[in-house]
């Protein structure tokens, strides 16, 4: 059976604290039921969905980069996050092709997972 859609992405993090509470600050994650796994941990969910898995306790690996360049969310509110990254002193990437196309922001979590979010063309230019 072939695959249908895109599940859940699961990262590492060295602090679940500090983790859990970026991806609530600058993409609206919030922390929801979780199995009770062995091992510590966090599940983020975009609404009712659990869309990224947190694990906690393991020894991240070097280099941070992997097989896996980014995690990429849909995403409204462009002006409000690029200034939310300023705010708090967040390098960040901001991209648009062709004005038909969807902005590209790209910048880090604090323990070196890169992030993409995508957000419709009609949204208004950041300054």
């Amino acid at each position: 059976m072939p695959a249908t859609s895109m599940n859940h992405f699961t990262i590492l993090t060295e602090d679940l604290n500090v983790t859990v509470n970026f991806y609530n600050k600058f993409l609206g994650l919030k922390a929801g039921e979780r199995p009770p796994f062995p091992f510590p941990g966090a599940w983020l969910y975009a609404g009712d969905t659990a869309v990224l898995h947190v694990i906690a306790g393991k020894t991240l690996p070097e280099p941070r980069e992997g097989v896996i360049d980014h995690i990429a969310f849909s995403a409204t509110g462009l002006v409000d996050t690029v200034n939310k990254l300023k705010q708090n002193n967040r390098d960040y990437s901001l991209r648009q092709f062709r004005e038909t196309d969807p902005w590209q922001l790209f910048f880090f979590d604090p323990f070196g997972a890169k992030v993409e979010l995508d957000y419709p063309p009609t949204e208004p230019t950041p300054n």
